[in-house]
């Protein structure tokens, strides 16, 4: 049978661009009244144009998932907008892409903030009205940077590896509540993400996957009821490799990083 977006009610952060923007259109074509947030106003009008061109009803909030204050004003906005919320996209985060020695604490701390926390404190907050309807859908996009343990990512790592696994538990402790949780893991999609100043560099050559396949992927793992999605999908293939041989991996992947210019602390 698999999930109908028609109808439903969505949220969708870190609406303004990429994935995002790409879901939050697609599944308003598909009926879904799509709410979007993000920090940039003008992007998202952007993204909501083109949403209400299909559902004239989706709306947008400007919002700071860093400011946990901001956070909780969003779910209550949404909810009396809305009336309740049937599918929910964590999407919103950020890169960091710094050689360990190169980071501070603060940093860390902040990724963790929007790239786990603020997804969580989001879910908590509108998980209570999908229990009372013994209905829901959770998306949480995390990233295959999580369970490769990407070199010269380790912030970003543990903060994707920490919304995987949050939503891996919450899936068994609500199986049986009527709520279904996905969590996605991208590759290298084609978006701004990549291209945030402060950041190293990709290496040269890594191929870009398009927005519209990884939301293919998205919508497909939505229909089939999936727990778990990748895109591309052989990556799962070298997730499963890893965890056979962890000292290799280890070894190959520390050799290819020796190869790239990593920044070093004096």
């Amino acid at each position: 049978m698999g999930y109908d977006v028609a109808g439903k009610r969505v949220l969708i952060t870190g609406g303004s661009s990429g994935i995002g923007a790409g879901l939050a259109e697609r599944l308003a074509s598909m009926g879904a009244t799509v709410g979007i947030c993000a920090r940039r106003s003008d992007e998202l009008k952007v993204t909501l144009d083109k949403c209400q061109a299909h559902v004239p009803e989706s709306q947008m909030w400007v919002c700071d998932m860093a400011i946990r204050e901001e956070v909780d004003a969003l779910a209550d906005n949404v909810l009396r907008a809305f009336g309740g919320v049937d599918l929910l996209v964590n999407n919103a985060g950020i890169p960091r892409r710094k050689h360990v020695t190169a980071l501070d604490f603060a940093t860390v701390e902040n990724v963790m903030r929007i790239n786990y926390l603020s997804a969580i404190q989001l879910t908590l907050a509108l998980l209570p009205q999908m229990l009372k309807r013994g209905d829901g859908r959770i998306v949480n996009v995390s990233s295959i940077a999580a369970p490769l343990s990407s070199p010269g990512e380790s912030a970003y790592d543990a903060s994707k590896a920490a919304l995987a696994v949050f939503s891996e538990a919450m899936a068994m402790d609500l199986w049986f509540d009527g709520i279904k949780v996905m969590v996605v893991y991208p590759g290298v999609v084609d978006t701004p993400l990549f291209d945030i100043p402060d950041n190293d560099p990709l290496p040269e050559g890594m191929e870009r996957i398009p927005v519209s396949e990884m939301v293919d992927a998205i919508v497909d793992g939505l229909h089939s009821d999936a727990v778990d999605v990748y895109a591309p999908a052989w990556f799962k293939d070298i997730v499963i490799g890893k965890a056979q041989n962890l000292p290799g991996f280890l070894a190959g992947a520390a050799e290819y990083l020796r190869t790239q210019t990593i920044p070093k602390l004096d």
